[in-house]
């Protein structure tokens, strides 16, 4: 029987006005969490994922979210395991986020070929492929405040300091011990450059997974009596090796972890032998700033907080309120070209690489003093951030330095040349900045 069109014409309007029918327009945005809670990693991760956890309820709590729009995440726990973390970002892939961050470098380099794929934002704060810090090559992957090899030449330029002058590092012993993964073979290839350039004799001590033994590094340490050892580790490594740098009698303040190595609960463990030991970090420890003060007042004081309030202000835990702040500015950047509304990864991919995080604004989140100023743009995803140097006296971190500039003329040479490298494996292409702006 053939149906009259005067009643196909209704039945569609009945389609389109039924609210039943139409498919619900979201009101938020969906963050996916890749998070290890559990494991030889656990005492890094936690801290991470509670200050990322935090920041992000104070913004539904106290804003309504970002710009009125409410933030969702979920959780996955990878253990920082490569397959694991894949696989969470694939399971998590059908909520439709608009920016995923990895904590891994090794997840990192298995996503960053899905990013431009999938429209998805690889956010990689501090970690991850530095090579794509050219956003020339890599559009869809952000490491800013700064990267591993920035870093190393910072952390160079602080012991030529301590030394009396870069030239003074001639023929000093520096020692990296760094976990024996992506992660921690990334400041490699700039300190050996600089060991060339500055005459200094550089000794690699690679520590295998978890890093619970070490005994076999350390004496090798004994016998090589560096004058200065730089650490890339993590979770249970970091406390392993400061207990048995204490055990050989190391001076404390000429042992250096980077940003993944001076947390609390990397020195605690050692006791007051660890008194001394210093880090690297983009941002100050500590509680003495007004986000902590909402998160105290917005989240712990409504029962609502991640972790133990007396747990706020470890460096990690720092590390992750800075993560999830940079993710909400970049957000916030598109919203003023996009408008106030549920965003799309191209159009948040766009506000990441537009972010210009002012002092102002900086004052505006209540994070003023707390981390440096920071612009991202399409040549660099970087942002070019200098690094801070902290130090343990046994109860807490305070910052010891001022913000130590990075050797920008060592290492964004290298940067641009490793990505033309990483980008030929990919097949990607260059792109014009300057059609772009």
């Amino acid at each position: 029987m053939k149906i009259p069109r005067i009643w196909l014409v209704a039945l569609a309007a009945l389609v389109i006005a039924s609210p039943a029918l139409v498919a619900a327009q979201p009101k938020d945005m969906f963050i996916p969490l890749l998070v290890y809670r559990t494991g030889p990693y656990a005492p890094s991760g936690i801290p991470i994922a509670d200050g990322f956890v935090d920041y992000f309820t104070l913004l539904n709590e106290r804003d309504g979210g970002i710009n009125g729009v409410k933030v969702v995440w979920e959780e996955c726990e990878t253990q920082y395991d490569n397959k694991q973390g894949v696989e969470c970002y694939e399971r998590l892939k059908g909520k439709s986020p608009v920016l995923v961050n990895p904590y891994s470098t090794a997840i990192t380099y298995s996503l960053i070929p899905k990013a431009s794929v999938d429209k998805v934002v690889v956010f990689s704060m501090g970690y991850g492929m530095s090579a794509a810090s050219d956003g020339r090559w890599f559009p869809w992957v952000f490491n800013f405040p700064t990267n591993y090899w920035s870093q190393a030449s910072a952390v160079i330029r602080y012991i030529g300091q301590q030394e009396g002058g870069l030239e003074k590092l001639k023929g000093k012993k520096i020692v990296h011990i760094f976990h024996n993964s992506a992660y921690g073979k990334e400041a490699n290839p700039t300190l050996e450059e600089l060991s060339k350039k500055y005459q200094f004799e550089l000794t690699l001590l690679a520590v295998d997974h978890p890093g619970q033994e070490q005994k076999a590094t350390w004496l090798q340490v004994r016998r090589l009596n560096p004058d200065w050892i730089f650490m890339s580790g993590w979770g249970v490594m970091n406390q392993v090796a400061i207990k048995e740098a204490v055990s050989i009698g190391f001076k404390m303040d000429h042992l250096i972890g980077n940003w993944w190595s001076a947390n609390d609960s990397d020195v605690v463990p050692a006791g007051e032998g660890a008194k001394g030991y210093k880090g690297a970090t983009f941002h100050a420890p500590g509680t003495g700033y007004k986000v902590h003060a909402d998160i105290v007042k917005y989240v712990y004081d409504k029962g609502k907080g991640s972790a133990k309030k007396e747990e706020m202000g470890a460096p990690l835990y720092n590390r992750g309120i800075v993560n999830a702040m940079l993710s909400a500015e970049a957000i916030r950047t598109a919203m003023a070209k996009f408008g106030n509304k549920p965003l799309t990864g191209e159009q948040v991919r766009w506000g990441f690489e537009n972010l210009n995080l002012t002092d102002q604004r900086l004052e505006q989140v209540g994070m003023r003093g707390f981390m440096h100023s920071l612009k991202v743009t399409c040549e660099d995803h970087e942002g070019s951030g200098p690094v801070l140097i902290q130090q343990w006296d046994g109860k807490k971190w305070s910052v010891v330095t001022d913000w130590i500039a990075p050797m920008r003329e060592v290492v964004r040479p290298k940067i641009e040349a490793a990505a033309v490298d990483e980008a030929k494996k990919l097949n990607y292409a260059m792109r014009d900045c300057a059609k772009e702006k």
